[in-house]
């Protein structure tokens, strides 16, 4: 028999997943006095994408996590919740392209000199020339950067990283994403930039976050933050209830009633409230609703589609291996798309400051060669793809662990806004009492500070009745009060999308 956990008189909210936007919901809503049920299908820990692993003492991300916002409210809560548990870490990530390193963001001066003379010289002939004869229009991803930089550059330092990462050719990705993750990387404000250092933003909203040479990071890493967040719903009473997996959304009469969960020995437990807010992925979110959504809508979101991510983390024999957080990898020869070295980003990453922890990053779909390969054969292919790059040689890697993530990135393709679409204007007409929040609830590429200002907005609205709209929340936007309901737009820092057909 299911354990039936009653509805309060007052409000309360019931948070599908505990990652970054929903427990930053949950802490909202306990600040303003609003009852709230966490459940997340991780049966050891919080914190979603931005959690922290840990595999013998070696504490590595999934991906790297930089704790920096144009927002000074999403600043002013990290701030709050973890303190002086908050480094300040200086930024260094470079290029690694035919054994050589760039300095990344791009600075012309090291690009060019690191090309030599005659490249560097065929890559300004080829700025110049898509200067004077740009691509009218462009469609797609290749076209717009080649207008920006120049053909021999694009294939340099866009190109084989970008296809690395979505498992698409820059042939058929829009030029949308490019326009808005690189649009102040033109080769004329790098070259401005390096000409004129002295001239910097004045305002925070102005900084360009890609650009940022600096951010804080906690010292045990991402998931500290999301642990202390979870520490503090469990001293108010409400703590998060690990290893639920969400096995049903019961409805009726136009409102969510309930949320049940299994565990992973098939106990059930069913969460009533007043309230739901899911981060959990939209495509799972629908096919669990009971009654059934009509065939429309879910059809749309059986059609979103996810880009999903290995970590490979090694353990090296030797203090340093380089002085970068991170490095992408540009070299077509090898499958890794970049590399971590989580010591840089905090010395408490570990144990032994006589050694190293590499996080081997491979982007993958579930279920192709590499998500199926076995951890024991990644962790050697990690281990020689290290090697072949020069970082260190096999006999210094002494551990190694593999950790998989689903659903880590949403695709756009060239049909997610009308499928979004489909799905938002169901919910909002047939359970409007059922809020979507992050990146994987909104199918949003949002950075984390991104899916924490859509969770502040949420549980705002829930705990006060407020019309702000968390759809508004995108990679320029700074705050948001401003923004009201019923505006259509997906927002959002936009990935790359297919080129529509025609």
């Amino acid at each position: 028999m299911p354990t039936l956990i009653a509805e309060g008189e007052r409000k309360h909210v019931i948070v599908m997943g505990a990652g970054p936007a929903g427990l930053t919901a949950a802490y909202e809503l306990l600040k303003r006095e609003v009852a709230v049920t966490v459940v997340e299908k991780d049966p050891k820990q919080v914190g979603g994408l931005a959690r922290t692993v840990e595999h013998n003492g070696y504490r590595f991300d999934i991906g790297g996590h930089r704790f920096f916002s144009k927002n000074d409210e999403v600043e002013s809560l990290w701030s709050e919740i973890l303190g002086p548990e908050l480094l300040n870490r200086g930024r260094l990530s470079r290029i690694y392209y035919r054994g050589r390193f760039f300095a990344y963001p791009i600075k012309a001066a090291n690009a060019l000199w690191n090309l030599g003379p005659l490249e560097a010289v065929l890559c300004m002939a080829s700025y110049a020339r898509a200067r004077l004869q740009p691509v009218k229009n462009p469609r797609t991803l290749e076209d717009w950067v080649r207008n920006q930089f120049g053909w021999r550059l694009f294939n340099i330092f866009f190109k084989t990283y970008t296809e690395k990462v979505w498992g698409i050719s820059t042939k058929e990705l829009s030029a949308d994403w490019a326009a808005q993750r690189i649009k102040s990387l033109d080769l004329w404000v790098v070259l401005r930039s390096a000409l004129f250092p002295g001239r910097k933003p004045t305002r925070r909203g102005a900084i360009v976050t890609t650009l940022i040479d600096k951010f804080r990071y906690p010292r045990l890493g991402p998931g500290q933050m999301w642990e202390r967040v979870a520490e503090i719903s469990d001293s108010k009473g409400h703590p998060v209830l690990l290893g639920r997996s969400v096995a049903r959304i019961s409805h009726q009469n136009n409102r969510v009633r309930a949320v049940t969960t299994q565990t992973a020995d098939g106990r059930t437990e069913t969460h009533e409230g007043t309230h739901f807010i899911s981060s959990i992925p939209i495509r799972e979110l629908v096919a669990r609703l009971d009654p059934p959504a009509p065939e429309k809508v879910r059809k749309a979101a059986d059609s979103l589609s996810y880009r999903d991510f290995i970590s490979v983390a090694l353990m090296i024999d030797r203090a340093n291996v380089f002085p970068d957080n991170w490095i992408y990898i540009h070299d077509p020869g090898v499958r890794v798309g970049r590399i971590q070295n989580f010591k840089n980003w905090s010395p408490d990453m570990v144990p032994d400051p006589a050694k190293t922890c590499l996080g081997l990053e491979y982007f993958c779909f579930e279920g192709d060669g590499l998500w199926t390969m076995p951890d024991k054969e990644l962790i050697a292919l990690a281990t020689q793809e290290l090697g072949r790059l020069g970082m260190c040689s096999s006999g210094e890697v002494f551990d190694g662990v593999v950790v998989r993530q689903q659903k880590a990135y949403p695709v756009y393709d060239d049909r997610y806004q009308d499928n979004v679409a489909v799905v938002r204007d169901y919910l909002a007409a047939a359970l409007p009492n059922l809020h979507l929040a992050g990146r994987n609830g909104m199918h949003k590429y949002n950075n984390q500070d991104h899916s924490m200002m859509t969770a502040l907005l949420v549980a705002r609205n829930i705990a006060t009745g407020s019309l702000l709209d968390p759809w508004k929340v995108n990679a320029d936007a700074v705050y948001h009060e401003d923004v009201r309901a019923g505006e259509r737009d997906l927002g959002g820092r936009l990935v790359p999308e297919r080129v529509p057909a025609g």
